[in-house]
């Protein structure tokens, strides 16, 4: 009789310990939560210089593009444009015969949202990036 006894006993104490552990417990979870955000942090680090890095190039792309813009402009018209806005809106000082639209769509800023720099003097001009840190004439514009 008393061996049938540790037996049952020794049946429930498995139970109940099996029903405690079926679950983490909160060390357990914030363990897996630190790790979790170490490393969601270490990726955010690695594609923060990739970022930049596409930006850049996605500027110097947007930059050749719309050199090819202002040259037709010119060839079409005969002057520099006024403004990035005349490649696709005609100015109200240029020849409506002569102009023609070089853009279908509306110039768009740079991958930073700011809008791209454009200075014309004479027959020359100087089209720009600001970069990353939105100030002009610093190391990190990307000048066309």
């Amino acid at each position: 009789m008393h061996s049938q006894f540790s037996t049952r006993r020794a049946r429930t104490a498995r139970r109940s310990f099996q029903r405690r552990r079926s679950g983490f417990t909160l060390i357990e979870i914030m363990l897996v939560l630190v790790i979790l955000a170490a490393v969601a942090g270490i990726a955010v680090l690695a594609l923060g210089g990739n970022k930049d890095a596409a930006f850049k190039r996605t500027a110097e792309s947007q930059i050749n593009v719309l050199k090819n813009f202002i040259d037709m402009y010119q060839l079409n018209v005969g002057t520099m444009p006024p403004t990035l806005d005349a490649l696709y809106e005609a100015p109200s000082d240029v020849d409506a015969a002569r102009w023609s639209q070089v853009s279908r769509d509306p110039i768009k800023p740079d991958p930073w949202g700011r809008p791209f720099e454009f200075k014309v003097n004479g027959d020359k001009y100087e089209l720009r990036s600001l970069g990353p840190d939105g100030q002009s004439g610093t190391d990190d514009d990307i000048v066309g």
